[in-house]
């Protein structure tokens, strides 16, 4: 569609993209411009395979579940504030 078109009809393309069609729009025959929706296509759903890594050695420490020391837990709230404040900019 060259540009004089696509002035003249802009409501009727908006429309289209709205339905999920894609409008090329062209200047002496040579496309300029693409008309899309704005919208992001939904992503579709991954799918979880269960029992990946059965059979695969997995290791657990037997104090992963214990308490932070004041040092660990003073190291992770400066990390966690950082990485907070580096979010909010």
């Amino acid at each position: 569609m060259n540009i004089h078109e696509a002035k003249t009809h802009f409501s009727e393309l908006v429309a289209a993209v709205e339905r999920g069609e894609e409008v090329l729009i062209s200047r002496r025959g040579k496309p300029v411009a693409r008309l899309v929706s704005a919208k992001q296509p939904e992503a579709e759903p991954r799918t979880r395979i269960f029992g990946r890594f059965a059979g695969q050695p997995f290791y657990m420490s037997p104090d992963f579940d214990d308490p932070m020391s004041e040092a660990e837990l003073a190291r992770w709230l400066r990390e966690h504030n950082a990485d907070e404040q580096s979010t909010d900019s």
